[in-house]
This record gives C-alpha cells, sequence and structure tokens, in this order.
C-alpha cells in the first residue's frame, strides 16, 4: 500500500463477456460471496454480510482523529484506490479500543476504482483469516466516501524493497518472501470458497517487521469458477507485465493466473529486475520475455541472478527457484503447477546447506601507517556470512591470520 503503482491500468475489455459471471452457471441468490452482493449495497446490508467478522465500522471523524487529519506527515503512499495514511486508534478515537497503529486507505473518487473494489476488499478480507493476508480492521462507508483500516506493515511493500533502496535483500530474506507469498495465493486459492486474487505484484507484498509476508488490495479478487465451470469470465484488469497472456487474450480467470502472476514476482526476487522496466534496451524490457532463454538452462544462472546478492546465495537453491519460475511462466495454464505444489517446493530450498551461514567476528589490522596507538586497538568488525561457495574457497588459517573469500581479503589478527 506504499508506494503509487506505477503501472496498474485497466489492460481492455473482453468483448466475448457481458457481466462478470461465472462461466455457464447463474449465480445462486443466497450465497455470501461478492456474487450474491449488489454495488448498490446499504450499510445494513453490508453488516448483516459480515456478521461475525469483528470489523470496526468507523466514522470518518475518527479516522480524521486517527491520522491527524489525514495528515501529510502522516501519507504512506498511494496506489489505484487512492491514498494511504499511518494512523493510530486507541481511546482517542473510540472508548475501549486497543491502540494500535495502521494503515488507512481512502477512496479516490475520481480514480479508476470505486465502490465495487471497496467492497470486495471489505467481503474478502473480512471473512478471511491467515498469516500471509493483512489483516482487515475496519471499514468506514458514509455518504460517498469509502475508507479501508487495515494492521500498519511496518516494512512497507517488496517493490519499495527490491527497486528502491540502496541496501539488497539477503539471499535467505528473498526465499523467505516467496515461500511466505506463495502460502498466501495457495490459502486462498484452497479454500471453500476459492478466491482468485487478480493483481498479484510486488507492490501489493506487504512484509512485517520481521518480513512476514502478508497480501494486500483485494480491490480486483474474484471468486473463483464453481462445480464444473472452468474458469469466470470478466473484464480484463490488472497489472501490465503480471497478467497472465491468456487471460489477456481472453478474458477468462482461473487460478493458474495468479499462478503466472506469482512466476513474475519469483523472477522478480531472483533477478532484481522490474516485470516491465522502460528504462532497459529493448530486449530486456519485459523481464519474462528477457528471461525465457536462461530459465532451463542451470548453466546460465549467473546471467540473470540478481547482481547485488554479490554471490552470496546458494546455487542449488537459486537453480531450483529459477526451474520452478519457468514451470510458473509456462504459456500452457495446465502445465503450471498449482500454489499448494510451489509452496512444498520453495519451503524445501530453506534447507539447502550448500553454502555458510552465520556470523564471524574477527578484529581487522588497521593500515594505520606506524600509528603505534592505533596498532594496539585493533577494529573489531562483525561479518555475516552466507554464501553457496564450497569449503574449498572459503579459506581460514589460524597460523598467519588470513581469511580468503571472493567477498573480502582482510590480513586478520587473532
Amino acid at each position: 500500500m506504499q508506494g503509487r503503482s506505477r503501472r496498474t491500468l485497466f489492460i481492455g475489455c473482453c468483448t466475448a463477456c457481458s457481466a462478470e459471471e461465472v462461466a455457464g452457471k447463474p449465480v445462486p441468490k443466497q450465497d455470501l460471496s461478492l456474487h450474491g452482493l449488489s454495488a448498490s449495497l446499504s450499510l445494513k446490508d453490508l453488516s448483516v454480510s459480515l456478521r461475525g467478522s469483528n470489523l470496526h465500522v468507523f466514522t470518518l471523524a475518527e479516522l480524521r482523529t486517527a491520522t491527524q487529519g489525514f495528515s501529510g506527515g502522516n501519507f504512506l503512499g498511494e496506489g489505484g484506490f487512492g491514498p494511504v495514511y499511518k494512523g493510530v486508534i486507541g481511546e482517542r478515537v473510540r472508548a475501549g479500543m486497543e491502540a494500535q497503529p495502521v494503515a488507512v486507505k481512502l477512496l479516490d473518487l475520481d480514480g479508476a476504482q470505486g465502490h465495487r473494489e471497496w467492497l470486495a476488499e471489505v467481503m474478502f478480507l473480512g471473512k478471511l483469516r491467515h498469516p500471509n493476508l493483512v489483516r482487515l480492521i475496519g471499514y468506514c462507508y458514509e455518504n460517498e466516501q469509502r475508507l479501508l483500516v487495515y494492521e500498519y506493515m511496518v516494512k512497507g511493500n517488496l517493490e519499495n524493497h527490491l527497486f528502491h533502496r540502496f541496501t539488497s535483500l539477503p539471499w535467505s530474506t528473498r526465499l523467505k518472501i516467496a515461500v511466505g507469498a506463495a502460502k498466501g495465493l495457495a490459502f486462498l486459492h484452497g479454500a471453500e470458497k476459492p478466491v482468485i486474487y487478480r493483481d498479484f505484484k510486488a507492490s501489493n507484498i506487504l512484509l512485517d517487521s520481521d518480513y512476514t509476508v502478508k497480501l494486500s488490495d483485494f480491490g480486483l479478487a474474484k471468486d473463483g469458477p464453481e462445480g464444473d465451470n472452468t474458469h469466470v469470465s470478466t473484464r480484463v484488469m490488472g497489472t501490465q507485465g503480471y497478467a497472465a497472456p491468456e487471460y489477456i487474450m481472453t478474458g477468462h480467470l482461473t487460478a493458474k493466473s495468479d499462478v503466472y502472476s506469482f512466476g513474475v514476482v519469483l523472477l522478480e526476487l531472483l533477478t532484481g529486475r522490474r516485470s516491465v522496466d522502460g528504462k532497459r534496451p529493448s530486449r530486456e524490457r519485459n523481464l519474462v520475455e528477457w528471461a525465457r532463454p536462461y530459465l532451463k538452462d542451470a548453466g546460465k544462472l549467473s546471467q540473470i541472478i540478481d547482481p547485488s546478492l554479490d554471490g552470496v546465495y546458494s546455487i542449488k537453491a537459486a537453480q531450483k527457484a529459477v526451474s520452478t519460475a519457468s514451470q510458473c511462466l509456462s504459456h500452457s495454464p495446465k502445465l503450471r503447477p498449482q500454489m499448494s505444489a510451489i509452496v512444498e517446493t520453495l519451503e524445501s530450498l530453506l534447507d539447502f546447506t550448500d553454502g555458510i551461514v552465520g556470523s564471524l567476528v574477527f578484529s581487522v589490522e588497521p593500515d594505520n601507517d606506524g600509528d603505534e596507538a592505533n596498532e594496539k586497538s585493533p577494529r573489531i568488525a562483525e561479518i555475516n556470512l552466507e554464501t553457496n561457495l564450497h569449503f574449498s574457497h572459503t579459506e581460514m588459517r589460524a597460523g598467519n591470520g588470513f581469511l580468503r573469500h571472493p567477498l573480502f581479503s582482510e590480513k586478520l589478527k587473532k
């Protein structure tokens, strides 16, 4: 929810489809999913539908108080839905309410999204609970104003960490993020009433203080096909570079559409490149098209892996992750794996041990040009080692105090 998505757009309209409906079957009138709700739903009807969800219904005045009048100092960013502000709810907002930081998302009345997208977020996140889905705390439905109140995610979104930070995410963190995101999608696809996320991308992956993943922004999510139906027919909406090609062509939405989008994000984690980057040479602007020739050749791993990792990653795990991305990006949806299988594959990579993980504390002899005082107080350094290299490539000699490694070469004092 932090930072405006650069390429969120209506990709087009599927002329073969009429209204957004499950292909071939009427929708049950009593279904409490989004299919069964009208865009003109009243606040009372919404409260009845969400009975038991424990969502708070806030007033606009309460959320003004929580965000200090939607002050610029609390502004976090802006996406397709509208601006997002940090706030604090508690006794000052409502008597008896537990104090906690929140993110308040305000619908841009002149934006591309509207009441239906707001309603989708309320309905899906009001009913679904999972460690890898962002928690919706409450909402505001007052006149034309539509607001959403979420748990506050300290580290923002994955897009910022991959493409807007000076420091690179380490390999283990990238793998943890991939596993968490996969678990979130697997939960949605395996729910009692399956959900298709439809807008899986780096900016919608939020990160907690320990880089725990929380999927956010469910405005474009859809109920999955039911019974013998194979797909949902819908308007083509999403984000350029992430949407599955068959969905763009036909408007037919399936869980495998999400799997394709996951493959794009996994590729972004592996390469450090954006799904679409207009600043690169023409042949490299689309990440998937650029990477395809390298995905099935393990020997070309070094040509696509993010150079900012500085070689500090598990080669075996990276090769398996690239292979998984390749399967997700298959031109044929039927050949893409289920998200549950992807979770199993990626979780197994967390245990790969073809490297060294740990901390080494040592003293480095300073280059002091004969300064005797400095010689008596050698500098202490701590280096976190996480590398794919075999022990033969890393050499520690207690006798002469040298440590040799491709990342550094320092003369050490015992």
